[in-house]
């Protein structure tokens, strides 16, 4: 199997060996080159946007029968579409953008992906080699700009090269860790004559990601979880990167240990098994953040320790010694020192500790975690997840992304933007599957879901994508309803209207006495922190403004109408539907830890600080 079939796995096959020409030897342009090195490397779908530096590749792009080139109407939209298609096949994901502007506009995505660890290759026309560097019309040293967000970046100047570099560039964003990589490409070397050859010979001496775990730290691993007494599995991305959570769930039902994983680890450990705990983190569940506070041992597999997830890090999880596998030897010990370092892929750490807590139980050492689960299924009992009401009449947001959940199922594919719709998505839609989460969770990109989903429905058509965003969120990339409109990409887009910019407006709440300072979306400054928008002053209208790029437009505002509109949306599958749901602005956000605060200091609902029973509460 290839790295670029689907659900690779990382490390696999190098993309110059994918399936392809074999021993072909061709007279060129170097924009053909370029399309022949793409059918070559798997690649199937490329989102981007024409202009004058990478305009020659698009003339070949044009008689290309195995790429399909979909015209987005802003680069982010495109950046944004190749990071929901590579997290929703497990592939590769191309954007394409020309010199200058263009390229400059596919920054953020890039850095999202980045930020998520998402196999991304960004191809970007350049001004002519001679023109680098004399500040020409469109330039911007695109390199130089995105070399601290790109595992790596090319520049291209000889067309001969084009064929190597792109094999390089989707092997290198494959493999190890996972992430984006630049292919920057003078039009001089798009237009010139080249000899284009495949399979080409990569040559990347300094990158050899280690995948293999070393056994005597698997050893020490596995004794270390026998003989805990309140361990923890701490799942991050990285267990879903690297396809292993078949081996998670065997290692996790084979030492009855409890499992959280982290907002970019949903659906890789079934939210309704038993031994799951919920999310961790700012606003993760109570049994899971307090589990992690008291454990004694953090069994950490693709997970970084992020600042969202450990709060105040000098008072996080002061009493548990820590197990680290990460594929990247950068990220252990860098914010908490590990006992014992695990470096390899995720599914190869997994599949190696199974076999070595198993000879641990086979010698009689047996984990006993009964008291343990005690204290969980207490706190389990005592702080689920929940919400107030709404008040008389009205729509509470988290009822209304419940109930998608409900009604839409577990086999779906959700796309979340960023604030609070992405946090109650997070905590009340059921995961039971791998790749059915999308989100931005290092950068925190509003603006990602729309066209995120757009990618996820591209690249799985057969699945149904839902958007759970924002009306802040919605307002930086709906255009890209156009594109999914005219691409027959019919996804389903939940609009949750607060008339404001929700978490940021929490946050006023809760730290600035209540002055709600430029969060108020749908009126002029005059009137900040008025109630959410009422009928006559909805400024936009998201049914007539989606009715206006080609969806379906439709409105709940009662929640006695809110499980005939879902359903009415479910049963619409031939162009894009957009449903505004009207909800009251002063929901939040609950379980929280404030920013800068001990995990021990988390709130399950305003004032309500949880009793654990012992000193520390």
């Amino acid at each position: 199997m290839t790295e670029h079939a689907a659900s690779p796995r990382r490390g696999d096959t190098p993309a110059a060996h994918a399936p392809g020409p074999q021993h072909v030897v061709e007279t060129m342009t170097g924009a053909q080159s370029l399309i022949r090195s793409l059918e070559a490397v798997g690649a199937d779908t490329v989102f981007g946007i024409p202009g004058g530096a990478i305009l020659p590749a698009y003339d070949p792009l044009m008689d290309s029968q195995k790429v399909r080139h979909i015209l987005v109407r802003h680069e982010q939209g495109a950046g944004h579409a190749a990071t929901g298609y590579a997290q929703a096949t497990g592939r590769v994901g191309v954007c394409m953008a020309t010199s200058g502007p263009g390229a400059t506009n596919l920054v953020t995505p890039i850095a999202d992906a980045y930020m998520d660890s998402v196999p991304l290759v960004a191809i970007t026309g350049q001004v002519a080699s001679k023109a680098i560097g004399t500040d020409a019309f469109q330039e911007a040293d695109i390199c130089g700009i995105t070399m601290p967000i790109t595992k790596h970046n090319f520049l291209v100047t000889d067309p001969a090269e084009i064929p190597r570099v792109i094999a390089e560039a989707f092997h290198i964003a494959a493999t190890g860790r996972p992430g984006p990589v630049l292919v920057d490409i003078a039009k001089d070397a798009l237009q010139a004559t080249t000899t284009f050859r495949w399979p080409v010979e990569t040559s990347l001496p300094g990158y050899r990601p280690v995948t293999k775990p070393h056994a005597k730290q698997i050893r020490e691993a596995a004794k270390m979880l026998v003989g805990a007494k309140k361990p923890v599995l701490y799942v991050g991305g990285g267990v879903l990167k690297a396809n292993a959570t078949a081996e998670l769930r065997i290692l996790a039902e084979l030492t009855g240990a409890p499992v959280v994983t982290t907002l970019m680890a949903l659906g890789a450990f079934p939210d309704s098994h038993p031994q799951h705990l919920g999310m961790p983190g700012m606003h993760g569940s109570v049994p899971a953040v307090t589990a992690l506070q008291k454990s004694d041992l953090l069994f950490t597999l693709g997970a970084r320790f992020d600042d969202r997830v450990t709060g105040k890090l000098d008072s996080f999880a002061p009493y548990a010694k820590v197990v680290h596998a990460d594929i990247d030897p950068a990220e252990i010990g860098k914010n908490r020192p590990a006992d014992v370092p695990i470096v390899g892929d995720a599914r190869e750490v997994l599949a190696d500790l199974i076999v070595a807590v198993q000879a641990e139980f086979d010698a009689g050492h047996k984990a006993d975690y009964t008291d343990w689960w005690v204290k969980l299924n207490e706190w389990k009992t005592t702080y689920p997840l929940g919400y107030e009401p709404a008040p008389a009449g009205g729509l509470a947001p988290q009822q209304v992304i419940e109930r998608i959940g409900q009604l839409v199922g577990s086999d779906a594919i959700y796309a979340a933007g960023v604030g609070q719709h992405q946090m109650w998505a997070s905590q009340f839609i059921s995961y039971e599957k791998p790749a059915t989460w999308l989100n931005s969770g290092g950068a925190g990109t509003m603006g990602y879901a729309v066209p995120a989903a757009m990618g996820a429905k591209a690249g799985r058509p057969e699945a149904t994508v839902w958007a759970i965003d924002g009306d802040g969120c919605f307002q930086m990339t709906n255009q890209e309803l156009v594109t999914c409109a005219l691409n027959n990409i019919p996804i389903k887009v939940a609009v949750i209207n607060n008339g404001s910019l929700g978490m940021v407006r929490q946050w006023q709440t809760l730290f600035y006495n209540q002055r709600y300072s430029n969060t108020v979306l749908h009126a002029g400054p005059e009137h900040d922190g008025i109630a959410a928008p009422a009928q006559g002053t909805r400024i936009p209208d998201f049914v007539l403004l989606s009715e206006a790029m080609g969806c379906v437009g439709l409105r709940c505002e009662r929640p006695e109408d809110l499980d005939a509109v879902i359903k009415q949306a479910m049963e619409i599958n031939d162009r894009p539907v957009v449903i505004d749901f009207i909800v009251h602005q002063d929901a939040m956000v609950w379980p929280m830890v404030a920013a800068g605060t001990s995990n021990d200091e988390i709130l399950a609902a305003r004032d309500v600080r949880p009793d654990f029973g012992d000193d520390l509460d």
